[in-house]
């Protein structure tokens, strides 16, 4: 059978994942009384609950007798990492673009990994029945990306389609037909090349997808490179460097049919195919055949730009909500994530009973510890810091830079450059994007985003959008302001009192309700000024014979500020850390009593001198 490999790739919210659901249910995937779920490739629960594709998947229809294998990757720049993993496996990309929207940094990224690749990719103009498509501009906006990102003749001669991906049609025409998905198959097959790879060589795949299964264990998909597959071939496992990880029998061989993993006995070079039964292979060894003798070369991952540190919870609540404690669980559960995400890095903390886990972004890492702490881990997260390095050719700190591409309504973009540029960030463009809207682009350390967007959404009553994207190291920027006000901190352990917030939350933002346990050196509110406060939230009202009527009745409280988890890691400061359990987030200062405070901050004053 006739194979073609292709990757659906875009911006986050661009509509790729409901495209695939439309690609599935025209191809005959599925029964006519068939229950499928919307975004039915999004099985994890934190992607069905985010709305966004965290990991890549594959699955595969078939098409005028032509097996299509997609594969789905994540839109959000932090699972950057993902994608340049899957490029390896296709041949070719379909590129989806908002017909509103347009081209945003996530559609740069990918596309210029796919050029590089010289995949020639089909592009998509998605959602042109929004009431705000604009899809001649976006066709135009795509076309000057590909000459911007020094695209080839070939690669800048694209075939276009427009689609609607919710409404299931695409045509080649912007106001054709508009009936099915039937011509981006058909352009598929005829656009997108065959694998063209030696089918009469020793077997060989490279890793590119981990996953776990109940049943099986650890699954490896991948594209086969060259020669066959045959269920209980003998198999040897080879790292990057060549040296041999383990050896076995290929005991379970499966193919991709919808949805499901489906049992095959063979499979030749160019199909995407998932194996079974190994236990130390991972993401990016070669799997061979025994007279293999040099591995697959993997596609060099982008290096991680921010780090934070994970430590035990060594708090007074410590080991109360969470079955998993402990340091070597914790360091175990961590180990077992870098195996399948190649854009993690986890090397051991100078701090004690800690690790530094550094990768692309908050929301990476905040995901990585969302998962921790549904299956039972407590730990203490420490604030984000940025990996600097030294240029290679001066010497000089280097630091990460982003490019960030903001849409905000005009009479709000004042505000958001003044905000920027205390933050570093270098206005590069501005520009009407219609509908009362102002198109901002900057150029900024990633240093002065940790921590801004709860406030950027504050300034533009959430109708702002901010979009970023890795753009390479520049020079130090020197100083950046951090948050301006201070944390109202406990100084007893207890459960907090409706008579003492009351009468505290005129001194700022109360993080807590009546009855949330609390103890000495918990962060439970926010100052109204810039410096720390010791408060006391468990003081109970004095009880007398004197009563007035319905005065206790007029004690109402504003509700407390409950934070995210990312919101909580880009809210702390380097002197605070965040506790995280199955049951709460909390914020604590990182030297709980009051006096071993004041004496890292006299030393830190010193060093500063």
């Amino acid at each position: 059978m006739d194979i073609r490999n292709i990757a659906i790739i875009a911006h986050v919210d661009h509509g790729k994942t409901t495209l695939v659901d439309a690609l599935l249910k025209q191809s005959g995937a599925f029964r006519e009384n068939q229950h499928v779920v919307e975004r039915a490739l999004d099985r994890n629960d934190l992607e069905r609950e985010r709305g966004i594709t965290i990991l890549a998947k594959c699955t595969s229809v078939i098409w005028k007798e032509t097996r299509v294998n997609i594969i789905d990757t994540p839109g959000h720049a932090d699972f950057g990492g993902e994608v340049e993993r899957i490029l390896s496996m296709v041949d070719g990309a379909i590129l989806l673009v908002d017909a509103a929207e347009g081209v945003l940094p996530q559609t740069k990224f990918v596309l210029g990994k796919a050029l590089a690749r010289g995949i020639r990719p089909i592009v998509v103009v998605n959602k042109i029945d929004r009431s705000d498509a604009r899809a001649d501009e976006v066709h135009n906006e795509v076309f000057d990306l590909f000459a911007a990102l020094d695209a080839t003749e070939e690669q800048l001669d694209f075939p276009t389609l427009f689609a609607s991906g919710r409404q299931g049609w695409a045509d080649l025409e912007m106001n054709g037909a508009r009936k099915d998905l039937s011509p981006m198959f058909d352009l598929v097959l005829s656009h997108v090349p065959a694998p063209n790879l030696v089918v009469d060589a020793p077997f060989a795949m490279l890793a590119s997808i981990l996953d776990y299964d109940n049943f099986l264990g650890r699954v490896l998909t991948g594209r086969v490179e060259q020669g066959r597959a045959r269920l209980n071939m003998p198999l040897k496992v080879l790292r990057a460097d060549g040296t041999v990880v383990e050896t076995g029998r290929l005991t379970k061989l499966m193919s991709f049919n919808g949805l499901d993993r489906v049992p095959v006995d063979e499979a030749q070079a160019g199909d995407i195919i998932a194996i079974a039964g190994l236990t130390d292979a991972t993401i990016p060894d070669t799997l061979g055949s025994p007279d293999l003798l040099l591995p697959i070369q993997a596609i060099p991952v982008d290096p991680p730009t921010l780090s934070m540190t994970f430590r035990v919870n060594d708090g007074p609540l410590g080991g109360r909500e969470g079955k998993k404690v402990t340091s070597r669980q914790i360091r175990d559960r961590l180990m077992h994530e870098v195996q399948g995400n190649v854009a993690l890095k986890i090397t051991i903390s100078t701090e004690t009973d800690a690790f530094e886990v550094a990768g692309r972004g908050e929301l990476q890492l905040g995901v990585l510890i969302e998962q921790m702490r549904r299956e039972g881990f407590e730990l203490t997260i420490g604030r984000p810091r940025v990996l600097t390095r030294a240029n290679p050719e001066t010497g000089e700190r280097e630091e990460p830079m982003e490019d960030v591409l903001v849409d905000v309504d005009e009479p709000y973009s004042g505000v958001v450059v003044e905000k920027m540029s205390r933050r570093k960030g270098q206005l590069q463009d501005m520009r009407p994007s219609g509908g009362g809207k102002q198109r901002l682009t900057f150029r900024m350390p990633s240093r002065g985003l940790i921590g801004y967007h709860g406030e950027f959404l504050t300034d533009t009553r959430g109708s702002g959008i901010m979009n970023r994207l890795f753009a390479g190291y520049g020079p130090w920027q020197g100083v950046i302001e951090g948050r301006r006000n201070g944390s109202l901190i406990s100084n007893l352990d207890g459960e907090a009192v409706q008579y003492s917030l009351w009468y505290l939350q005129e001194r700022g933002t109360l993080f807590v309700n009546p009855g949330d346990k609390v103890y000495t050196g918990m962060i439970v509110g926010e100052h109204s000024r810039d410096n720390d406060l010791d408060v006391n939230v468990v003081k109970e009202k004095k009880l007398t014979n004197i009563r007035a009527a319905g005065k206790d009745d007029a004690m109402l409280l504003i509700p407390p500020r409950r934070m995210s988890l990312e919101q909580a890691i880009a809210y702390v400061e380097d002197d605070e850390l965040v506790e995280v359990t199955p049951a709460a987030i909390r914020l604590r200062k990182r030297h709980l009593d009051p006096n071993a405070r004041k004496r890292a901050d006299r030393s830190s004053d010193s060093d500063a001198a």
